[in-house]
């Protein structure tokens, strides 16, 4: 029996609905579709280039790209004819790139443009099995450079056609040969402690994920299918848009569509409305600052008309949250008026009208973030998963939510607490195949009875729910001994609209401190109005009324803890934190060791003067 692979869903779905729409991107201001058969010819067409350039079962080609067609395309080509993909962020500077490059041993490499080409030029001696470099966007390339491993996308795909010419059946016969433990990705970690580590996923691992939100009431209802859109616009190496993007598309056929840039989200949103919609924290939080900043900023008319309407949305989303996401009559009539009066419009404005069922996932959010959103009539399910486990752990699902938990096990997921520790323990078949080149980090994350240790805490919640409570290496001991979560402060920190980072120090220390960064956008907003002119990020922060901005937040959030899990002073960060600066992860995680190292002088004061300024 031939092995069904991501690349095979593609072909079946080409030959049983070959004019339906696969995909879509914008170029030159209008949407482009690509059909089904459009897409299979293309995946098809690039496996016979890869193997025409001597790509064997389990070699890697690498990927540097925005999210876009030829990402789809060579990566399912890469699976078709039994490679491995290996992505990379399109942010991942030039060292990034050659740890990575390196590591993984990719032999052909995708560079979107000439910045991303750049990159691996720039360090291609420590790249030194790459023996092909692909290039879609031939503007400042063409005439510059004379590498002879260059190709343009068009001679790679002109390759590809000579190929299937002589050799037809070439990718068939990869296809029929594809067995379920066939590595088809390397996904590698963000590593906020170290270098990153490539998760090495399967076909086995791949089909148990969307065998289990296809099939066994994991996800939405009715299961994802080919009436559902999405945007695709975070990174594609991340798993979390690989399974919503590449996944969903090939496995349900769900038409994807590719975000412009991450600076356009909000207008394609608004473009596409899509059916399905995930997004980190951080994306949630953006478009909750923005409605806020909008009313704000609005005439005193529609200013006290819409907030007349969050109020009730508050009041929806009280109800929602008490009763695990159903309405009561009452909460239901109110939203129903509120729907044709406002939530519609607002909706509308935010790209959200037609989400049937959106996720949060990748990093705590703060309940009150998710609460905003269920409130004017957007479904959002806090979900739990990792690279290491397929994305594949816990879920909020309809009817069944409950606020400041990752949900419950999904079908099939062993799911448990490590007694001592209170480490969260995974076991599925989606578990990872190991890390790339790494027994030893491979033996230290799965034991010996296939359980996976998440290195993230967790305590039960009415039995069935799982809260995440922090990272275990993030965990605070006080010099008083006490065991603080920094997480569940930070994100009561960063569910205020005028804060955009919050970093909880004391480890070692008599009581706990903390570096915030400020969102740009909304404290801007809030000092125009206030008559505060300010120049740049650095000059708004060092404003003495924004200081105290910030702690009257702060003081909130004091009171809702004990006296140990209290701020006791704080300092706001004079820029915001960067990738590229060393102070994030790619997906947007704090790295804690390199903000201890730049920013000691600010966290030495804050201890060297004995308490609260």
């Amino acid at each position: 029996m031939t092995t069904s692979t991501l690349a095979s869903m593609v072909r079946a779905r080409a030959q049983s609905h070959p004019h339906d729409v696969a995909m879509r991107h914008k170029s030159l201001g209008v949407w482009r579709e690509t059909s089904w058969a459009e897409y299979w010819d293309l995946v098809e067409c690039a496996g016979h280039a890869l193997i025409s350039l001597g790509i064997e079962p389990g070699d890697r080609v690498s990927i540097q790209s925005e999210n876009r067609p030829e990402w789809l395309v060579l990566d399912m080509a890469t699976v078709a004819v039994r490679g491995v993909t290996v992505g990379l962020y399109p942010t991942n500077p030039a060292n990034d790139v050659a740890y990575l490059v390196g590591h993984s041993g990719s032999t052909v490499h995708f560079a979107e443009d000439q910045e991303q080409l750049d990159k691996l030029l720039d360090v291609s001696d420590r790249c030194p099995e790459v023996a092909r470099i692909v290039y879609s966007e031939a503007r400042g390339i063409v005439g510059r450079y004379d590498d002879p491993r260059l190709l343009s996308w068009e001679e790679f795909m002109a390759i590809g056609r000579d190929h299937r010419s002589a050799s037809n059946g070439a990718v068939a016969d990869r296809m029929r040969a594809a067995q379920d433990d066939d590595v088809i990705t390397l996904v590698y970690t963000s590593g906020t402690t170290g270098p990153p580590k490539g998760a090495m996923l399967t076909v086995a691992n791949a089909a148990y994920a969307l065998e289990t939100v296809l099939e066994r009431d994991g996800f939405a209802d009715p299961a994802p299918g080919p009436t559902d859109l999405t945007l695709s616009y975070l990174p594609l190496c991340h798993v979390a848009e690989r399974f919503f993007t590449t996944w969903f598309n090939a496995g349900a056929g769900v038409q994807t569509n590719f975000a412009e840039s991450i600076e356009t989200v909000p207008a394609n949103l608004r473009e596409i409305q899509p059916t399905l919609f995930f997004a980190v924290p951080r994306v949630w939080e953006k478009l909750l600052a923005t409605t806020r900043i909008k009313i704000d900023s609005a005439t005193r008319l529609k200013r006290t008309y819409a907030r007349f309407w969050l109020r009730r949305a508050d009041k929806i989303g009280e109800v929602l949250v008490r009763t695990g996401g159903s309405h009561t009559p009452a909460s239901r009539a109110v939203y129903l008026v509120g729907w044709v009066l406002f939530f519609r419009a607002l909706q509308t404005r935010l790209g959200l009208r037609r989400v049937r069922h959106a996720m949060c996932g990748a990093a705590p959010v703060s309940p009150e973030v998710l609460r905003f959103f269920m409130g004017i009539g957007v479904p959002v399910h806090e979900v739990y998963g990792m690279t290491e486990n397929a994305a594949l752990a816990t879920g909020n699902r309809p009817g069944r939510v409950r606020l400041g938990t990752v949900g419950e096990a999904l079908p099939g997921v062993e799911l448990r607490l490590d007694e001592e520790t209170g480490e969260v323990l995974t076991r599925h078949p989606g578990v990872f195949a190991g890390y790339w080149r790494d027994d030893e980090a491979t033996a230290r994350t799965v034991d010996s009875d296939g359980w996976l240790h998440t290195g993230d805490v967790g305590a039960w919640v009415e039995g069935t729910y799982l809260a995440i409570t922090d990272r275990m290496k993030d965990i605070i001991i006080t010099s008083g001994g006490k065991n603080i979560a920094p997480s569940e402060i930070e994100n009561a920190l960063k569910a205020s609209p005028f804060i955009k980072e919050a970093i909880v120090i004391g480890d070692g220390r008599k009581y706990l401190t903390a570096l915030i960064g400020i969102e740009l956008d909304t404290v801007g907003d809030w000092a125009q109005r206030k008559g505060l002119a300010f120049t740049t990020y650095r000059d708004l922060s060092e404003k003495s009324e924004v200081r105290d901005l910030v702690q009257q937040v702060v003081q909130q959030v004091n009171d809702l803890h004990n006296p140990v899990e209290q701020i006791k002073d704080f300092r706001l960060l004079p820029k915001e934190l960067d990738h590229e600066d060393g102070e994030l992860t790619a997906t947007q995680k704090v790295k804690r060791a390199a903000i201890d190292r730049a920013y000691g002088e600010l966290v030495g004061a804050m201890y060297g003067g004995g308490g609260a300024s």
